[in-house]
């Protein structure tokens, strides 16, 4: 199934329509969709697609040299390029506007390091002169920043384009359980996040519980194992990264709690989360009222990759019990009475990205140069959207309970803007996000002009919503 990527392919094809020389490089975490999306941007060009796996240099020169010579309408029975110089020399005689993709190309260097340098001789003497589009794409993301993009990489400032493809947005993700209701998909997707093969594996008849009993919780499942073999593929020292990992799924949120909960000396915990945070698993966040993010002494860390979230909280800390066959009881009593509490975080999640996208669109009250979180001992805001430039402010609170939101909250919420730094200000939105909706008194309140106040539910997070403009917001404003 494929779903979205409708700018991904735009910005492929606007490269393919330069006619010129292009080396594109693609990159992203395993599963995320990156062969597919090439395959649908190749499927009406003439291509050569080419996936390099962890056999001999030898045996992958052999089998791209098939694609060539079959490409050039020669037989490749017998024949082999005597080098990857003279393999890469031959695409520049390749006719009219081909693509070459080179996929997994850290499984072709895993084979011959010393492919970078020779393909960047080539690109440098023949290929930049050719009309070939040649497309790097690869799913180990430290190894392709390192190889491909980092300033020492024998390939650097040769690349003409790049995109590290993200995993797909809730919108997106809920088009692969379209019989679920927006509560289901929303759990789904703070489940699985928006990896595309994950998002397969739910069958959208049967509750989700059971499909997380039957998919990841299950010892011979097809997700069980998979977030430790793409860490053990992607990291050093896997050990350690699992215990930080764990640690923060758990709660352990600022460096001191997770290198106590480790075990890891804190100097070493510093440089571990490092690593993390450029393969896009952990996050760190400040408050969004700081002005130097980097510098903030307040920041804290999360676990950023929603399946793996999942299963370093619900997986591998029970997996003694799960394979001895406990499977129900992790589910009853560890993954049930918690589950609630798990998607509550992904819904701000999708509260900050729809308040991004409705700003993006020109469709919020206000026009934010920062969104996110605020917090301080005195209180915290699940979602702060600040426009300095005119002292302009979008708060939010976010419930995912089986209660009915009421005004209580929405007031609450007004002490708690008085607590923020940077004010006063001319101008405060508040929105409300609530898995089951809000009181009648609310909505009225809501409706009644006096304020500025936005209601959104999961429904109002999917496609074709029209959540920000059914609100009490005074028209003309």
């Amino acid at each position: 199934m494929f779903v979205n990527r409708e700018e991904e392919l735009a910005f492929l094809e606007e490269h393919y329509r330069s006619g010129r020389a292009e080396l594109f490089v693609l990159y992203g975490r395993r599963r995320v969709g990156k062969t597919e999306l090439l395959r649908i941007f190749c499927q009406d060009k003439p291509h050569i697609f080419f996936i390099a796996t962890t056999s001999s240099d030898e045996s992958q020169l052999a089998r791209f040299t098939g694609q060539v010579l079959t490409f050039q309408g020669i037989s490749p029975t017998g024949l082999a390029f005597p080098s990857w110089d003279n393999a890469f020399e031959r695409l520049a005689a390749l006719p009219g506007r081909p693509v070459v993709v080179l996929d997994e190309f850290t499984y072709l260097t895993g084979g011959n390091q010393a492919i970078p340098s020779v393909l960047q001789k080539v690109w440098d003497t023949t290929l930049k002169h050719s009309s070939l589009l040649l497309i790097l794409c690869g799913s180990y993301v430290g190894m392709m920043e390192r190889e491909v993009l980092s300033y020492g990489a024998p390939l650097y400032g040769r690349r003409t384009g790049s995109w590290r493809l993200d995993p797909l947005d809730l919108a997106a993700a809920a088009q692969f359980v379209p019989a679920y209701d927006a509560v289901q998909a929303l759990e789904t997707w703070a489940i699985l996040g928006g990896i595309p093969y994950y998002l397969e594996t739910f069958d959208d008849s049967l509750p989700v519980i059971d499909n997380v009993r039957t998919y990841i919780l299950h010892p011979r499942s097809l997700l069980y194992d998979e977030p430790r073999l793409l860490l053990m593929e992607e990291l050093r020292e896997p050990r350690n990264y699992f215990s930080i990992l764990q640690a923060i799924a758990h709660g352990r949120i600022r460096r001191n709690e997770i290198a106590q909960a480790a075990h890891l000396p804190l100097a070493s915990v510093g440089k571990y989360l490092d690593v993390l945070r450029s393969l896009g698993i952990v996050e760190r966040q400040v408050p969004v009222t700081e002005t130097r993010p980097e510098k903030s002494r307040k920041g804290v860390y999360s676990i950023k990759d929603s399946f793996l979230r999942f299963w370093f909280r619900f997986v591998h800390p029970f997996r003694d019990r799960l394979e001895l066959g406990y499977l129900n009881a992790v589910v009853d009593e560890e993954v049930r009475p918690h589950l609630d509490q798990f998607v509550a975080r992904a819904f701000e999640q999708a509260a900050h990205w729809f308040i991004a996208r409705q700003a993006q669109q020109g469709i919020l009250p206000i026009s934010p140069g920062r969104v996110g979180r605020w917090w301080s001992p005195q209180g915290e805001i699940a979602l702060v959207a600040l426009d300095d430039r005119r002292s302009e402010l979008l708060v939010g609170e976010c419930k995912w309970t089986e209660r009915l939101v009421g005004i209580n909250v929405l007031e609450e919420l007004k002490k708690k803007v008085e607590l923020l730094p940077g004010g006063p200000w001319g101008r405060v939105v508040y929105t409300l996000f609530a898995k089951r909706g809000f009181t009648q008194a609310l909505r009225s309140r809501a409706t009644s002009g006096d304020e500025e106040i936005l209601l959104i539910t999961p429904t109002d997070l999917l496609p074709g919503s029209t959540a920000a403009l059914a609100t009490g917001i005074p028209s003309g404003q």
